[in-house]
């Protein structure tokens, strides 16, 4: 049984704005992981996530691969690491109005396989603090996000 994480956030910004907070190493380090990405369909890359030692977290090595790169509509790419094999995430952006909606997917969890509940719920929590430090980077402190 396979499940996915979906968030939808709304931002009173263009999808050109939103798509630099997704599309550059640089900037997916300052509200996710350090990395080696690059916006071109094939690049393999790495996301470093730290280690956590007050929750017993020692820290992963993901490794991606980016699938689809449409500027300034669509990101996807795999992401497996740990108990994570053949996952992946997306980024769709739809203009709404003045501003952007956010689509965010990680797909692709077996719940069934070992472990498979753990990651997907230290997921939905891991993506949920990412996905509040894209928020409030892309608001800058300006306007909302619903």
């Amino acid at each position: 049984m396979s499940q996915t994480i979906h968030r939808e956030i709304l931002f009173p910004k263009p999808p050109e704005a939103v798509w630099k907070s997704l599309a550059s190493s640089a900037a997916l380090s300052e509200w996710l992981y350090p990395n080696d990405f690059e916006p071109r369909v094939g690049h393999q890359f790495t996301f470093e996530v730290p280690p956590k030692p007050e929750v017993g977290f020692e820290g992963l090595c993901v490794h991606c691969e980016v699938l689809q790169c449409d500027e300034p509509n669509r990101l996807v790419f795999s992401w497996e690491g740990g108990a994570l094999v053949g996952t992946q995430v997306s980024f769709k952006l739809e203009r709404e109005g003045g501003g952007t909606r956010l689509v965010f997917e990680h797909s692709g969890f077996n719940v069934a396989e070992p472990f498979g509940k753990q990651a997907l719920q230290g997921a939905k929590h891991g993506w949920s603090e990412m996905l509040n430090k894209l928020t409030e980077i892309i608001l800058d402190s300006k306007g909302e996000a619903t």
